[in-house]
């Protein structure tokens, strides 16, 4: 069964960041805002147009380890990253 993000479904612990909505001059500063806020043992469940290769560099470059990216789908305009924040404190 596909995911939609336009409509969340709550699970403890997940939260949704709908990227398309975001205008693409603020994504990547609002993307990093909402991983910052992330406290261990949770996640930000992460839809996009298109896979966020750079994007992806730019979160291991700046916060190494403390966030663990796992693809939830890989479909064309409709991609979902689950970004699971591990460690004991997110570097700022």
């Amino acid at each position: 069964m596909p995911h939609d993000c336009s409509t969340p479904t709550a699970q403890a612990g997940v939260y949704p960041f709908d990227a398309r909505g975001v205008a693409k001059r603020f994504r990547h500063a609002a993307i990093f805002g909402a991983l910052e806020a992330l406290h261990p043992g949770e996640t930000m469940r992460f839809c996009n147009d298109h896979d966020p290769l750079p994007l992806l560099a730019q979160i291991q470059h700046r916060y190494g380890p403390y966030f663990r990216a796992t693809y939830i789908s890989r479909a064309v305009g409709q991609v979902i990253i689950d970004f699971l924040a591990v460690g004991e404190e997110t570097p700022q």
